[in-house]
This record gives structure tokens, C-alpha cells and sequence, in this order.
């Protein structure tokens, strides 16, 4: 960022340590042009203002690039949000022309890096250029995915090809007995131990595999915990349970769909392969919580918009009412569905008055009221604790599909 102006005598040391070079100017023959500063981001691309991308517990590195020819020494104080945590005390001399500045990503999202402030001085600390301010850039930290591995069959599967076994006959690689040999039956699919016990032609019958779209709906109306409390927050788990769930379908071949129940409803229509996985963290960095007093559109959650045969997986923590409702409306239209539970556990109400410790058991009393509710409604509630943590609610959704078919 150029910045304009005549230098002038140094008052003061400035921020941070001064570190003194070997080149050095008199005041009788200041530097002529005025110092330029430009932050970079190594190893990243800046496109509208948001450097991609980091991950959780990967470093974060960038630099500043200095041009001030005949200056002493040139201090730069970076601020930045506390989810990068930078290193503190970054300076420079001049020469050399750049500063390092390094952090490590802590937390998803998207975190300010910057501003950085630039003080250029000359002639051995006797005159000071005005200082430079170099705007923030804006650091996506895509979120970790935790282990997650699935070995439940997705209910109805209707792709052309996947490896979910489907629940009708057809070419495929799954044995599903034998059959009568019939018109169109291709010879090579004959099985000659049963046609020669019994005399008559029969064939292998088998079931081809599909793949299967899910829906993964974010609830983001109430957020909860979080470091202060000592455990992760409730959107934190949401969207790492998120990130762990996609990953582990798109791998399948499976079609995932990501989409907020909240204010802004975002929705990311589904894709195949890796660079669309990698937009799903993008999209999943970008998730905030709805502001206080913000008004949404409640249980009218846009069920016509979604697929029919799809599963649905909601992560809420069943902190508000809005959410029972739109799961018992998904429940109602005969929607696959399963409730990730994202309720941290452990996590205690902030209040601190004398009543409560009985305000909370009346709290948990309602919640459970509430999951149980959602039992009867046909809505299982699965607590999130990663690996094959819903085999065994997605085999209920799976058996209960296939007998309403």
C-alpha cells in the first residue's frame, strides 16, 4: 500500500523492539521516495479479499514486503483475530526488505489478518516516515473432519451407480439367489448347479448398487459452549460432525447436499468428487450462528426443495422449539430421517443465582421430554461421537424404509 507524505524527525522509538542495520544514511541526504508496504499470504491464493485455504492445526504464514530504499530499520506490529494465533513481537530491519509472520489456524471460519501497522525510519532513527496501515485479509480455515466410518446401508439408494445395494432385482455384483431362466436372461448368468438339480434353466439373481443423496441440515439458531465453557461449541461439533459425514459419502460416490436451518438458509446443491468435497469445507467455513432477536423462518423449512428419496441428517442441539417442529414436519412428510444430537456434553446453563442448579434439571427434564417426543414422532436422536457412531440408527431408517416401500 503506497503511502504519500515527507518525512519527518522521529519522535519516539514506536511500537515493539527496534532492530539496527548496517545501512545507514546522514540527514543531510534523506531517502527520496516514501516507503511501500504489501501483505502476502505464502502458499495461498487471494481471491476477493479471502486467502484460500487452511486447515484446523495448520500454520499459518505470511509475509510483508517492504521497499524503502536507504531506511534504517522498518517495524511492523500485525493484529489479527485470536483463532490464528499469531506469534508475537514480529519486526524487521531494512535491509533485509521482509517480515515473516507466522500463527497456527486454531479454530474454522473465516479470521481477520490484520490490520498491520508499518513504521519506516531513516538516517539512524532521525527522520520517520508517515506510518502505513495495510488492510486485513481475511484467512479461511477449513474445518478438520474427525474419523467417521459408516458400514449401515443408506435407505432408499436411487442413483445409477454406487456401491448401496438397492431393494430391487437387476444387473449388479450382489448374489440375491436364484431364479427361473427367463426371456432376455443372458446365458452366461446361468446357474448350472441348480439347473442340474432340478432339471430346468435357472439363473443367478442379484441386486445392483446404487448411490444414495444426503441431505445435511445444519441447525444454527442456538449456539452454546464453546472454549470459555471448557467444551467445543455446539456449532463446532456440528461442523466437523458435517465435514466427517460428507467426506465419508462423497468417498462412497454418494450426492450430498448442505443446507442451514436458520436466517440465511444456504444451501450447497450436491456434486461428486474431490474438488466438490473441497467446496463443501469452504461452505461449511462459512457457517455462523443466527444473531440475537433475528427472526427466521421457524418450522417452514422448504421440504418441496429437497429430494424425495434423500436422507436427511439434522445436527441441532434441540435448544430451540423451531427445531422439533421442523423435524416433526420432516417426520410427517415421510422423509428418511435421522437428529444429530450436537449438544456438548457436560455443558452447564451460565446462570449462577440461588435457584439455578433447579433451573437446569427443569431444563434437561424438557429436553429429554422433547427427545422423547421426537422418538414417538419417528425421529431417532443419536448423540454425535464419531466413528459408526449412526450405524445403528441408520439400519432402524433403513429397515423402516424398506417396509413402507
Amino acid at each position: 500500500m503506497p503511502a504519500r507524505g515527507r518525512a519527518r524527525p522521529a519522535g519516539s522509538a514506536g511500537h515493539g523492539r527496534a532492530v539496527r542495520a548496517g545501512h545507514r544514511l546522514d540527514a543531510a541526504h534523506p531517502p527520496g521516495d516514501a516507503p511501500r508496504a504489501v501483505l502476502r499470504l505464502s502458499g495461498t491464493d487471494v481471491t476477493g479479499g479471502v486467502a484460500l485455504d487452511a486447515v484446523e492445526g495448520d500454520a499459518v504464514e505470511a509475509a510483508v514486503a517492504v521497499e524503502a530504499g536507504g531506511a534504517t530499520l522498518c517495524v511492523v506490529s500485525p493484529t489479527a483475530s485470536p483463532a490464528l494465533d499469531l506469534a508475537a513481537g514480529h519486526h524487521v530491519a531494512v535491509p533485509p526488505d521482509t517480515v515473516e509472520i507466522t500463527g497456527t489456524a486454531r479454530r474454522w471460519g473465516v479470521h481477520p489478518l490484520g490490520p498491520v501497522r508499518v513504521r519506516v525510519v531513516a538516517c539512524d532513527g532521525l527522520l520517520a516516515f508517515p506510518p502505513l496501515t495495510l488492510p486485513a485479509t481475511g484467512v479461511r480455515v477449513l474445518p478438520l473432519a474427525g474419523p467417521f466410518t459408516s458400514r449401515a446401508p443408506v435407505p432408499r439408494p436411487g442413483g445409477m451407480s454406487g456401491v448401496h445395494r438397492s431393494h430391487r432385482f437387476g444387473e449388479g455384483g450382489e448374489l440375491a439367489g436364484v431364479r427361473p431362466y427367463g426371456p432376455g436372461d443372458r446365458p452366461r448368468r446361468i446357474d448350472w448347479r441348480t439347473t442340474l438339480r432340478t432339471g430346468e434353466p435357472y439363473v443367478g439373481a442379484t441386486l445392483p448398487e446404487r448411490d444414495a443423496e444426503i441431505v445435511l441440515l445444519l441447525d444454527v439458531l442456538q449456539e452454546a459452549g464453546g472454549e470459555e465453557h471448557g467444551v467445543p461449541s455446539v456449532l463446532d461439533t456440528a461442523v466437523r460432525a458435517a465435514a466427517a459425514i460428507a467426506e465419508h459419502h462423497v468417498r462412497q460416490g454418494d450426492r450430498v447436499w448442505l443446507m442451514e436451518f436458520g436466517p440465511w438458509m444456504r444451501r450447497l446443491r450436491p456434486g461428486t468428487g474431490r474438488r466438490h468435497h473441497l467446496a463443501q469445507l469452504a461452505w461449511l467455513a462459512e457457517t455462523r450462528p443466527m444473531p440475537e432477536g433475528r427472526e427466521t423462518s421457524g418450522d417452514r423449512l422448504p421440504v418441496a426443495g429437497l429430494p424425495p428419496n434423500a436422507l436427511v441428517v439434522m445436527l441441532t442441539p434441540l435448544l430451540d422449539p423451531r427445531s422439533a417442529a421442523a423435524l416433526a414436519a420432516l417426520a410427517r412428510a415421510r422423509r428418511p430421517l435421522v437428529a444429530v444430537d450436537t449438544l456438548p456434553p457436560g455443558l452447564r446453563r451460565r446462570a449462577t443465582g440461588e435457584w439455578s442448579d433447579v433451573a437446569e434439571r427443569l431444563w434437561r427434564l424438557e429436553r429429554e421430554n422433547t427427545v422423547g417426543r421426537l422418538s414417538e414422532a419417528g425421529v431417532p436422536v443419536e448423540a454425535w461421537h464419531g466413528a459408526e457412531s449412526l450405524d445403528a440408527v441408520l439400519r432402524d431408517v433403513a429397515r423402516i424404509a424398506a417396509a413402507r416401500r
